[in-house]
């Protein structure tokens, strides 16, 4: 997949990291939300399931309202929806694997491995520059919210964990992180061709489809929460991590490189953490504060970088005719 380089002027490359900031905060809001979900009885297979088809719900009633909404070409069709709909699928179950066999520190701190991920990959797939700052930036957010996830009073270590399943729960967390990574170059090539709006009906409306024919084959058929107190919180999953935080994610997307926004993205597991600080008395140790910082300053880092490069101003990526 080809595309061209961004080129447009410092304030869209601004407000395009600006919006992955904004979108990875909302990402933040998944662990508390999530906690207070399983609290109130809701099965962790199902969660993923229903805010996505919530979410479809809400993205077909919004095309029914605007004419033309739910014509694409064949080809975005079959590459953002099967293809989209599953890594959405993927990363819905493969990040409970690996929660359920590592642990839920281990399991994010493998998920962040992406950006580093998206910076290899943005080169041969996309064209974008792999500079040593942008490697530098991706591997500094990566340790960092590796030390953050782990500093925390919910980061126990591995002692004590059979090897089969620390081994199912590092490939899922591997696994979620490849999908996530290939979310965001694929956003980064779809968006500007088929809009925000459209793109992520297409991949959540897969991945609906895909996790509902497989979790029911899987042994893990979803099952709605059991009482009033979880779909509101369901609900809060649905506008806050699927719809809004993926907004402005692809918003970011079109407006910045794939490498850039992943990182901005980053700044999730800080937002989770002092959440959980705040809401829950969870505690961080030194090390966590550590990691903290290295996330908060490699996301500034990348503002700084868009701030200074300089680049000639341009359209960016060209819509099909």
């Amino acid at each position: 997949m080809d595309v061209a380089t961004p080129r447009g002027p410092r304030a869209t490359r601004l407000a395009g990291y600006l919006f992955a900031l904004g979108a990875g905060t909302l990402w933040g809001t998944t662990g508390p939300l999530s906690t207070a979900l399983y609290a109130a009885g809701a099965a962790l297979t199902g969660i993923g399931f229903w805010r996505i088809l919530l979410g479809t719900l809400g993205l077909i009633a919004y095309g029914l309202l605007h004419p033309g909404f739910f014509r694409i070409e064949r080809r975005g069709a079959l590459l953002v929806g099967l293809g989209g709909g599953a890594l959405v699928a993927l990363f819905e179950v493969a990040y409970q694997f690996g929660i359920a066999g590592a642990g839920v520190a281990s399991a994010a701190a493998l998920l962040y491995t992406a950006p580093v991920l998206v910076a290899v990959l943005a080169k041969p797939l996309l064209g974008e520059a792999l500079t040593a700052e942008r490697l530098v930036l991706a591997v500094v957010v990566m340790a960092g919210a590796a030390l953050t996830v782990r500093g925390g009073s919910h980061g126990a270590g591995l002692a004590g964990v059979a090897t089969p399943s620390l081994v199912v729960g590092i490939a899922g967390g591997l696994l979620a992180a490849a999908s996530y990574a290939g979310s965001t170059l694929l956003a980064r090539w779809a968006v500007p061709r088929y809009g925000a709006a459209r793109v992520l009906f297409l991949e959540i409306a897969g991945g609906t489809v895909i996790l509902g024919i497989l979790l029911p084959l899987t042994g893990h058929p979803p099952t709605p929460p059991p009482t009033a107190g979880g779909w509101v919180y369901i609900v809060a999953l649905v506008l806050a991590t699927v719809l809004g935080a993926n907004f402005l994610f692809f918003a970011g997307v079109r407006r910045i490189d794939a490498a850039p926004t992943a990182v901005a993205a980053t700044i999730e597991p800080v937002v989770g953490t002092l959440l959980a600080l705040f809401l829950f008395g969870q505690r961080l140790t030194g090390l966590g504060w550590l990691g903290l910082a290295m996330v908060v300053g490699g996301v500034a880092g990348g503002y700084v970088k868009e701030v200074r490069e300089p680049r000639a101003a341009g359209e960016g990526v060209r819509a099909p005719s």
